[in-house]
């Protein structure tokens, strides 16, 4: 929990301890920076030493884990710019504690189902290392190759990279996207697609790769 408010993090320590998880606080971005061993953030973008947005950034580069923001910014345009991060999940101040308790709830729940569903897939028919010409998916691992050189990817993007390399040229809807690779009850803005596929295009090094139907949605596809 990367929080700078002692007394908001104390009673969500509490709590959360209460509900059974292990809670490590971090009151500035340095601080949670050098933070070690942890399976989820809860990340507050107001923090003294770092803007939170470029500290969410650092973190993503170190780690492929959830990543929740908290914050008092509840304009639309603040929790759209946060999903297009790529959080996994918006939280505005003042929130109900059982609130909180259930979104890291549905975003564990998320991360695991996508990992089985590719798994399922995986086991149905597509190798756990899959090779597309010069791009390597590697779902045993977790990892991405292009030309034999490892791209680091958040949880997310791998997990809409392998869901796209299923069935390499097919054109899957955004819809269909969000369903399988975010939650079968997604209710945040369909552009959060849009910003994924564009950050997942520029570490890819190869734009093309990635291709958009007008109007439908995206398919992966490569040539020598």
């Amino acid at each position: 929990m990367v929080e700078d408010d002692r007394s908001i993090a104390g009673s969500l320590i509490e709590g959360l301890t209460a509900e059974g998880y292990s809670v490590e606080h971090a009151a500035t971005g340095v601080a949670a920076l050098a933070a070690t061993d942890y399976d989820m953030v809860l990340l507050d973008l107001g923090l003294p030493d770092i803007d939170g947005r470029d500290l969410f950034r650092q973190l993503r580069t170190r780690r492929a884990i959830p990543i929740i923001m908290l914050t008092a910014r509840a304009e639309e345009f603040d929790r759209v710019l946060g999903l297009e991060l790529g959080a996994d999940d918006y939280v505005t101040k003042p929130f109900s504690f059982r609130e909180l308790v259930a979104r890291i709830r549905a975003v564990s729940r998320r991360t695991l189902e996508s990992g089985a569903d590719l798994t399922k897939h995986a086991m149905a028919g597509t190798a756990e290392v899959q090779t597309i010409f010069s791009l390597t998916v590697d779902r045993r691992t977790r990892r991405v190759h292009v030309d034999e050189e490892e791209r680091l990817l958040t949880a997310k993007e791998f997990d809409l990279l392998a869901y796209l390399a299923l069935d390499a040229g097919a054109v899957r809807t955004r819809t269909e996207i969000l369903e399988n690779v975010w939650d079968a009850h997604w209710y945040g803005p369909t552009k959060t697609v849009d910003a994924h596929i564009a950050s997942l295009r520029k570490k890819l090094g190869h734009h093309e790769w990635i291709q958009a139907v007008r109007g439908v949605g995206f398919r992966l596809e490569l040539t020598e």
